[in-house]
């Protein structure tokens, strides 16, 4: 389903970790993504600025390498899994949190380029940056009158 891997910039000296994108095509292959597994909802906050459309998410519990972002015309999709801090309770009074496998896809409010997507994971805060297409990028239509 998905195709190629857009490579994430991050500035030099920071401490956050590089998410890898996927663009469109063929599956990436993850271990652990059985169709009969519950899975979770992330919640996210999609923002903009003059150039560039920011998605961010809080996924606490979650590894960098666990962590799959697949960009698809105009709509991102994370993937990944949260693990619990203790494996094998012996008794549960409260349970809010989801622990396990989650996604979340997100429709863009507009078109992105592709070449320009970031991605950095620090201190259990996700940030993706999408460049926006620019306003130029559609044809225009000349009508000539006979």
């Amino acid at each position: 389903m998905f195709e190629s891997v857009i490579p994430s910039l991050m500035a030099a000296g920071s401490a956050g970790s590089a998410v890898p994108f996927l663009v469109s095509g063929a599956s990436s292959g993850a271990p652990g993504w059985e169709e009969t597994e519950t899975e979770g909802q992330l919640a996210v906050d999609v923002v903009e600025d003059n150039e560039a459309l920011v998605i961010t998410a809080t996924m606490a519990g979650t590894r960098a390498e666990d962590i799959e972002l697949h960009l698809h015309n105009d709509s991102l999709t994370i993937r990944g899994r949260r693990y619990a801090p203790v494996s094998a309770p012996t008794e549960v009074h409260y349970q809010e949190c989801f622990w396990g496998p989650f996604s979340r896809t997100v429709v863009l409010p507009q078109e992105v380029r592709k070449d320009g997507a970031t991605a950095e994971y620090r201190h259990g805060v996700l940030t993706v940056r999408l460049l926006k297409s620019s306003p130029g990028s559609n044809i225009p239509l000349l009508v000539v009158e006979e």
